[in-house]
Formats: structure tokens, C-alpha cells, sequence
């Protein structure tokens, strides 16, 4: 297969990564199981990450945060984080489950999903290494997006009925993790009323300059899109079909448009690999690797014990 080629399905897969697990609201029921198990020295390092994330959500005292993880490797198309969802202090799950967007292998439809921070990280592969970014609000707009993501029947108002990996943002034909995370920051903040539609939040979003990320040069992806049923491009614009450019929501939309529409908004990166964790405040993101500098806080993982000497025996 041409580079080209490969490149693309790369793309599709990491896209189309968040559906590699699936659920409904407060239910884990029905998971497609990962191929990969992790193994125990990885897990743990995970957990110890999630311990770190769990301790800045609280210490941050937010209702709550946006949270977008890594998955597959995206770093060719320049992005590292590829699923967003918003972590809830008060998640009727368990404190801080993240509340996302979830495609259900085994019913084939998307659906909401409430997933501990645990699971939400150790789902997202099995790499050596892991990043993560919070956005901490300020408190009139974390509120607000705490009672958005909370209110079952809003937040199942603007899930759509079919999904597809790459759906265009401004389209209510489908889908995808990201967007559905864009429409609820809409209804959290734009005002739409009781009961807002998909086409309000997308007009807001719009009218306030949301900005999709474009993968362009992506004519495999639009061939792909004819034999993949999470890939589609008939929600497009013509122009974009002609350009072979995809405008998709990604975290790094989210980002982007949150430092601009929410004055205030705090960003702390996290990551791990082997070595360490690296915690990072401010906008300036963490460069290839897990590489901190002298202004992050650096954790570093303790060596392995290594084995008690057992006392020979004497007869």
C-alpha cells in the first residue's frame, strides 16, 4: 500500500479510536474489549498519572473540567490528543468520571458513556507513554458546563443518530467524540434556551468562530470513505470534497476556541512515560516526549524494589 495510503488509515483508525469501547449513560456494560492488554508495570504508571490528575481536579475545586487524552499515534498530522470529554466532580458514577461520546461496537450507534478516570486512561492504547490536558474554568462557566453535561436529557438531545469518525463539523448528519463535546460547550454557554438543537449549538459555535481542525490532502481518506462505515464525506462541503480537506473537530479546537471564548480558563498538561511524570501549567504545550523543563513539576517513578536476599539454609 502506498505511503499515502497508509498514512490515511492511520488516520481513520486514530479517529476512529474512541469507538474501541462503548456504553450507555452510568453504564459499562457492553465494552468491546481492547486486543492489547496492558501490561502491569504500564498500568501502573497509568494509575499513577490518574492519581496526579485526580488530585489537580481536586485541589483546583472546579464541578467541572474538559479533559482530552493521546490515543494512536496522530503526532504525522501534527496532533497529539485525539478524544475530549468533560470530567465531573459530581459524575453520578464515581467522582471525575468523564462524560463522552463513546461509537457502541455492539449496537453500532454512538452513545454517552460515564468512565472513570482510571478506565478513560488506561483505554486510550498501550504506548509507553501517556498525555493529558485539563482545562480548569472559572466558575460561573465550569458550573454552567457541569449542569449542561449533567442534565440527561440535554446532553442526549445533541447526540446524534449516526456517527462517523471525521463528520463534519457544522453538519447534523453525524458525529464524532469531539463534536459532541463542541455542541454541549454551546447549550452550556450560548444561552440557546430549553431543549436547544444540534443546528443551534453548531450556529453559535459558528457565530463566535469555532474553528474545526482541517486535515487536508486527504484525497485516500475520501477513497477510504467509500468501503469504511466510520469514515464518510457526504456531509462536506463541496468545496472541501474538491480541496481534499477535512474539517473536524479534534481537543485542540476545543482548546483553542475555550482560551479564546473563556477569559481565565486555566490549562495544566500532564504526561508520563518510563521515567517520570511531567506536570505543566500554561499554554505553552509540552514538546516530543514526556521532556519537562526547570518550570514544570517532575515526578519521578521509583526503581523497582529489587529482591530481599534470601539467608542460605545449613543443614
Amino acid at each position: 500500500m502506498a505511503h499515502g495510503a497508509l498514512a490515511a488509515l492511520a488516520l481513520l483508525l486514530t479517529l476512529a479510536a474512541p469507538a474501541a469501547q462503548a456504553g450507555v449513560v452510568a453504564s459499562s456494560r457492553g465494552l468491546c474489549e481492547s486486543s492489547q492488554p496492558m501490561g502491569a508495570t504500564l498500568q501502573d504508571r497509568r494509575l499513577r498519572l490518574v492519581a496526579r490528575i485526580r488530585q489537580e481536579l481536586e485541589a483546583a475545586g472546579r464541578p467541572a473540567a474538559l479533559v482530552a487524552r493521546s490515543g494512536l499515534d496522530l503526532e504525522r498530522f501534527g496532533q497529539r490528543y485525539s478524544h475530549a470529554g468533560i470530567s465531573l466532580r459530581d459524575s453520578p458514577n464515581t467522582p471525575w468520571s468523564v462524560r463522552q461520546l463513546y461509537y457502541a461496537c455492539d449496537e453500532g450507534q454512538p452513545r454517552l458513556f460515564d468512565q472513570g478516570l482510571a478506565g478513560f486512561l488506561l483505554a486510550a492504547d498501550d504506548q509507553p507513554s501517556a498525555h493529558v490536558t485539563l482545562l480548569l474554568l472559572p466558575g460561573t462557566e465550569s458550573a454552567s458546563l457541569a449542569a449542561a453535561a449533567l442534565d440527561r436529557q440535554q446532553a442526549l438531545q445533541l447526540l446524534a443518530a449516526r456517527y462517523s469518525a471525521n463528520a463534519y463539523a457544522f453538519s447534523t448528519r453525524y458525529q464524532n467524540c469531539n463534536q459532541w463535546v463542541a455542541e454541549l460547550l454551546a447549550t452550556a454557554w450560548g444561552g440557546l434556551g430549553e431543549a436547544p438543537t444540534r443546528a443551534q449549538a453548531q450556529a453559535w459555535l459558528h457565530e463566535r468562530g469555532y474553528e474545526p481542525h482541517r486535515f487536508e490532502g486527504s484525497r485516500w481518506l475520501y477513497a477510504l470513505s467509500v468501503f469504511v462505515p466510520l469514515l464518510h464525506h457526504d456531509d462536506h462541503p463541496d468545496e472541501d470534497r474538491t480541496a481534499a480537506v477535512f474539517r473536524v473537530s479534534m481537543p485542540v479546537s476545543l482548546e483553542t476556541f475555550v482560551q479564546r471564548q473563556v477569559p481565565g480558563t486555566e490549562r495544566i498538561e500532564l504526561c508520563h512515560d518510563h521515567r517520570h511524570i511531567v506536570v505543566r501549567r500554561g499554554w505553552r504545550p509540552l514538546g516530543a516526549g514526556c521532556e519537562g523543563d526547570a518550570n514544570d513539576l517532575t515526578i519521578p517513578f521509583e526503581p523497582a524494589a529489587a529482591p530481599a536476599a534470601v539467608a542460605a539454609v545449613r543443614p
